[in-house]
């Protein structure tokens, strides 16, 4: 590749760290708590709210159901009415944080509900409040695996955002399919794949990194 094709492919993965990075925290500030609400609201749980909990479950399971390619071309009126624009590396944060907190929620939600009930009982048994059952007893046993399926989500978003790539969302998927398919360009299409695979690999290094540091804790 030429030495100007360097800088589109650098300009390219900085332009998907930012949509993967940015829509991965919002999957994150927002996966959690309703992964902690679908366990404490759950049959038996320590919040009675068993229609709400349904209704969330149904939610969620129908984003997780929607193919994220069909997701991105449904939630086209709501990106131009959040960012302004449908195409570029902010309008793609959208559909990817929106596709990737239910993912996320339901990972989370299958650690949370590992955790021993008899830590739950003995922390009942000790006078505790709900969120301090939350925040001390439910979310740091369960950290280990939270941890390991934010690792998994992310992993799913630097694929979904070459997806995204389609249609003009920019970063590397845009630029596999402007300068490498429809040029005719594999040595384009092979730096593309290597970045994405680099960056994949990355990833799942420092999350198998950290869920092995907070299991031998």
């Amino acid at each position: 590749m030429s030495a100007m094709m360097y800088e589109r492919l650098w300009h390219a993965f900085l332009d998907t760290v930012a949509m993967v990075g940015v829509s991965a925290l919002v999957a994150l500030a927002a996966g959690i708590p309703l992964a902690v609400f679908l366990v404490l609201a759950a049959p038996g749980g320590l919040v009675h709210a068993p229609s709400m909990q349904r209704l969330l479950a149904a939610v969620i399971n129908g984003f997780r159901a929607t193919p994220f390619i069909v997701l991105l071309v449904a939630l086209l009126p709501l990106t131009r009415l959040l960012t302004g624009t449908t195409i570029g590396v902010w309008a793609a944060v959208v559909p990817l944080s929106i596709s990737a907190t239910p993912f996320f929620a339901r990972i989370a939600e299958v650690s949370l509900r590992e955790v021993d009930d008899g830590l739950i009982e003995a922390a009942q048994a000790m006078g505790c409040r709900r969120w301090h059952i939350v925040w001390h007893v439910l979310l740091p046993e369960a950290l280990p695996g939270i941890v390991g399926g934010f690792t998994i989500t992310v992993v799913s978003m630097i694929g979904a955002s070459a997806m995204a790539g389609a249609v003009g969302a920019g970063g590397l998927g845009d630029m596999a399919i402007r300068y490498g398919y429809q040029r005719f360009d594999t040595t384009v299409m092979v730096g593309v794949i290597v970045v994405l695979v680099a960056m994949v690999c990355a990833v799942q290094l420092a999350g198998d990194m950290a869920v092995r540091h907070l299991r031998a804790r």
